[in-house]
């Protein structure tokens, strides 16, 4: 799943282990999501949306071959 985490993050000078501490995850956890390779709970999800003041659509977006 595609994301804008890494830019969303910068944008408010947060460092992956910050970001990490606010959403109660590793900072492992952090890196795999804004890499693509973890694709975050829906709980974790709405938790970043809300961080962000976004909606969950606006940061994430799901890969076409994911798509029914």
């Amino acid at each position: 799943m595609k994301n804008q985490i890494k830019v969303l993050r910068a944008q408010k000078n947060l460092t992956q282990a910050d970001l990490a501490q606010l959403l109660d995850v590793s900072r492992q956890t952090v890196n795999a999501i804004e890499k693509g390779k973890y694709d975050p709970s829906l709980p974790l999800a709405f938790k970043l949306a809300k961080l962000f003041e976004l909606p969950i659509e606006a940061i994430f977006e799901a890969d076409e071959s994911q798509i029914i």
